[in-house]
């Protein structure tokens, strides 16, 4: 039964014959970010590292003047997926970072790494701390929020106000009956990932079967991670992270949130990541995003949850300039940070 399991979620992955995708460098090299890309490098787990970021200065006077966001990325994107936020959070006098994790996008791809959300959020702070960030609004989409989570469990006094957009990890995959892979089977099917594949899971699952060529390119850039000169190493890492997401669950400790917390969802969002190795009822459970986040905002003592209508997992591509306004709202106003025409839902 376990093979067959796993035989099903390798044949989703296969390429077809005539694919030609596009190739970029092991760390994104010829992959442009919408604005300039610095590098901190720093030694860690004996070895040497660079983490990849923008630090977007703030273009005009505004209400985030004096202020700094910092923004963390799911695993299926990285730090160039913020562009639109980025620019509107700049023209409203905050100074944004955007930053890769190592393991993903233009950031290094370890040899071998113990990841932990701890190791993470640590070398997170040392990144913010060289670049003289001070107190941050930390904002994170998908695995990003699960790790500006622990971040802000870890160093509550650097945090004014924690945003998480589309959250995975509002529930505990191995105690809804999810198959553990070994790493060394994660590995396999982290390999024969392709951008067909990538495609399909994207289209199901982040935006509700409804596509649109601005996300085309994303698709391209972490196809050419799989499968590029890079592939193996960076299948490893993946395979290492994935673990790492599904072996150190945050739920238990929402209720420890000491900063204000606004959790955005999109309506449509059905991204679990382990739903497909767990027993069809629960899955269904799992994939009902928007149900746990009502019931994540119930254990953070100061939390607000913002719905997004029609909206998949990833509201900054899919609806960027709505979903600016409701980030820039929930930064000024987290109790009333849906539009007057959308639903909130506040315990």
């Amino acid at each position: 039964m376990r093979w067959t399991l796993l035989m099903a979620i390798a044949c989703m992955a296969v390429v077809p014959a005539n694919a030609r995708p596009v190739s970029y460098g092991p760390n994104l090299e010829g992959f442009a970010y919408p604005y300039p890309v610095e590098f901190y490098s720093s030694r860690t787990q004996a070895q040497t590292n660079s983490m990849a970021f923008m630090d977007v200065a703030p273009t005009r006077p505004g209400p985030g003047a004096g202020r700094t966001v910092a923004l963390l990325s799911g695993t299926h994107f990285c730090a160039g997926t913020w562009a639109s936020s980025i620019g509107a959070l700049s023209r409203a006098g905050f100074r944004v970072l955007a930053i890769d994790q190592l393991g993903f996008c233009k950031s290094s791809k370890p040899i071998n790494y113990q990841y932990s959300f701890e190791q993470l959020a640590t070398n997170t702070r040392r990144l913010l701390d060289h670049q003289l960030a001070g107190r941050v609004i930390l904002v994170g989409h998908g695995m990003g929020a699960m790790l500006a989570v622990r971040y802000a469990l870890m160093f509550p006094r650097d945090v004014t106000q924690l945003i998480l957009v589309d959250p995975i990890g509002l529930a505990d995959w191995k105690a809804e009956g999810a198959l553990y892979l070994t790493i060394d089977e994660r590995y396999a099917l982290s390999l024969a990932i392709s951008s067909a594949s990538i495609r399909r899971y994207e289209l199901a699952n982040f935006y509700g079967g409804h596509w649109q060529p601005a996300y085309d390119p994303w698709v391209q850039m972490l196809a050419s991670l799989y499968t590029g000169s890079g592939r193996e190493r960076y299948a490893w890492n993946q395979a290492l992270v994935s673990d790492m997401i599904f072996t150190q669950p945050v739920v238990y400790e929402l209720g420890r949130l000491r900063v204000p917390t606004v959790l955005v969802v999109g309506t449509l969002d059905r991204a679990q990541p382990f739903a497909e190795t767990t027993p069809r009822v629960d899955a269904a459970r799992l994939r009902d995003v928007l149900e746990l986040a009502r019931a994540a905002v119930k254990r953070i003592p100061d939390a607000t949850l913002v719905t997004l209508e029609g909206v998949g997992h990833v509201p900054q591509l899919e609806v960027p300039g709505r979903f600016n306004a409701v980030l820039l709202q929930a930064i000024e106003h987290p109790a009333t940070a849906s539009p007057p025409s959308r639903s909130a839902y506040r315990p």
